[in-house]
């Protein structure tokens, strides 16, 4: 992860912000000593509202779907292969 100090970072702001979003998050320094880290703000920490159950009756599972695999499952956790 990149660091700026106080002054780069109030200088290119706008560029730096705009590529937090994007995925590059950054620290901000003061006198080499990291104060801040500046990142996107998730939709759910923005208080986007989770649609749960939308996709009811356009997908099904199958009844064992809990079980599938099971037994493979079981024997990875055994040391099996």
């Amino acid at each position: 992860m990149r660091t700026f100090n106080m002054h780069e970072a109030k200088t290119h702001l706008s560029r730096l912000v705009r590529e937090a979003v994007e995925g590059e998050p950054f620290i901000i320094a003061r006198a080499g000593k990291p104060l801040v880290k500046v990142t996107a703000v998730d939709d759910e920490e923005s208080g986007a509202v989770r649609r749960l159950g939308f996709l009811a009756g356009h997908i099904s599972l199958p009844p064992d779907f809990d079980r599938m695999g099971r037994r493979k499952i079981e024997a990875s956790f055994e040391g099996e292969s």
